[in-house]
């Protein structure tokens, strides 16, 4: 699936380029060509897009057209540039280099490591007394075979509430309870996507999301995101309407992992666009219970769809616990028949426990909500503190919401740092994890979810292992196994 990126458009994203480090020892050119390799080293200008013609970028530069030229040839010598005469020029990486995005993360024994690989809460206070509710509730479903391929009625309904809460009328046939958010997305998949089917995601984005695509043999393609701003509206749509994929998968509320909150002006533009192109929307509300600082929130995505073209997924594991796998898709009554019956090849239903559990602590929301979001505030201003103490040269955007911070370094050394943290019991999710062919390294992912003492004494080993890293041999790698 193939986009372009205009030359108003790329002039955006390149900024100030002039200004970059050892401009004065080098011609403008190689400036140029070193602030594209920059954009593609980060994810903010993805792999595979057609760039804009030399003539076209120059005017948009107010450079000559001999400065762009030279700039595109030593991007093609350092194969960051592929082209074809008559036809154009797409960014690429060198010599095929890929890194893979499906890796997992296990926890080990070891009392000491501190896990930043697991964006997730510990349980809540709440859990035993709900779960002690729900063993009550039991007895009302024993005397069935037990399978809801839908889900119990009584979530389903509390569910639909929480919608209709939020401005988003939602009756409980448009509510599919599933295993976790995950399976959600797996389910959609299933359903939704043909295998070499083209999709959109953001870069970056959610590690498993990237996984589940790789399993239905997706053609992806991604939107870069910036670091303070999010989502370039004009980038986003324009890429939507120029490939029209099968499929956008996005990340509006608190995207994972950069915190940004998509404003609502885009949400309204984006499904249109989206209907206009035929493109369905996935929209992942895994993190949109969490705001911070009375950070207020847009009406759902799903707000301005009016063609059926916006499923949304969500579920209780970030702002209530992980270990209680409940999930849902909101969709039309229609879609989640459909969905239901392309689940009784995969798992037939979930647990009615577990599912009754989940309606005693939705019944809680309020409570459980609003001192998870206290206690996040906390941590998160802990650790910006400990990062500005013990590594004030790396960037951070604060984030509206949320549970992580996504940190750019002062180097592309994040899978390496990962390798060395590791080694001062220290887990850590790599930038490139969260993203395609390698890109990201300049880019950390820090998940606030531990006690605020955990993410100091992290910060400390991190800040120590950094200042020796350019120094250091390289350490065994370690093939990681879950983020979450």
């Amino acid at each position: 699936m193939t986009s372009q990126v205009r030359g108003g458009q790329l002039a955006r994203l390149l900024g100030q380029w002039h200004a970059l480090p050892g401009r004065r020892r080098s011609p403008d050119y190689a400036a140029l060509a070193a602030a594209v390799r920059g954009l593609l080293a980060d994810g903010r200008l993805p792999l595979g897009v057609r760039l804009p013609a030399e003539r076209e970028l120059a005017e948009a530069l107010r450079i000559s057209r001999t400065t762009v030229t030279a700039a595109y040839r030593e991007l093609r010598e350092s194969g960051h540039l592929t082209s074809r005469r008559g036809a154009g020029s797409w960014t690429m990486l060198p010599g095929g280099h890929r890194v893979a995005s499906s890796g997992l993360w296990t926890p080990q024994d070891d009392l000491d490591m501190i896990d930043l690989g697991i964006a997730a809460l510990a349980a809540p206070p709440e859990l035993i007394p709900a779960t002690r509710a729900a063993t009550e509730d039991l007895p009302r479903y024993l005397g069935s075979a037990g399978y809801h391929p839908t889900g119990i009625i009584e979530l389903r309904e509390a569910i639909a509430r929480s919608y209709v809460e939020r401005g988003l009328p939602t009756s409980p046939e448009q509510i599919m309870v599933t295993n976790g958010t995950q399976h959600a997305l797996d389910l959609v998949l299933r359903l939704a996507l043909a295998p070499a089917s083209s999709v959109l995601v953001e870069s970056p984005t959610y590690p498993n999301a990237l996984a589940a695509l790789a399993a239905r043999r997706a053609r992806i393609a991604t939107h870069g995101l910036a670091v303070d701003a999010g989502w370039d509206a004009d980038l986003l749509l324009a890429s939507i309407r120029q490939s029209r994929p099968r499929l956008a998968y996005l990340i509006p509320d608190f995207q994972n992992p950069t915190g940004h909150l998509m404003p609502v002006e885009l949400r309204e533009r984006l499904v249109g666009t989206a209907h206009a192109a035929g493109t369905d929307l996935v929209i992942d509300e895994s993190f949109v219970d969490l705001p911070l600082d009375g950070t207020p929130l847009p009406p759902p995505t799903a707000t301005f769809d009016r063609h059926s073209r916006v499923v949304t997924i969500g579920g209780m594991s970030k702002p209530y616990w992980g270990g209680l796998r409940i999930g849902w898709v909101r969709a039309s009554a229609p879609q989640v028949q459909r969905l239901a019956a392309a689940r009784i090849g995969v798992d037939m239903a979930s647990p009615v426990l577990d599912q009754l559990v989940a309606v005693h602590l939705l019944a809680e929301a309020s409570t459980i909500v609003t001192a998870r979001r206290e206690q996040l505030a906390r941590q998160r201003d802990a650790l910006l503190a400990a990062l500005a103490d013990r590594l004030p040269q790396w960037r951070v955007a604060v984030p509206r919401g949320g549970v992580t911070l996504w940190v750019e370094l002062d180097g592309p050394v994040s899978s390496a740092l990962a390798r060395a943290a590791e080694e001062v019991g220290v887990r850590l999710a790599p930038g490139p994890r969260f993203g395609l062919d390698g890109t990201l390294e300049r880019f950390l992912r820090l998940p606030f979810t531990l006690p605020a003492a955990d993410l100091v004494d992290a910060v400390h080993r991190i800040a120590a292992v950094r200042y020796d890293l350019d120094r250091a041999g390289r350490p065994q790698w370690r093939e990681p196994s879950v983020i979450a």
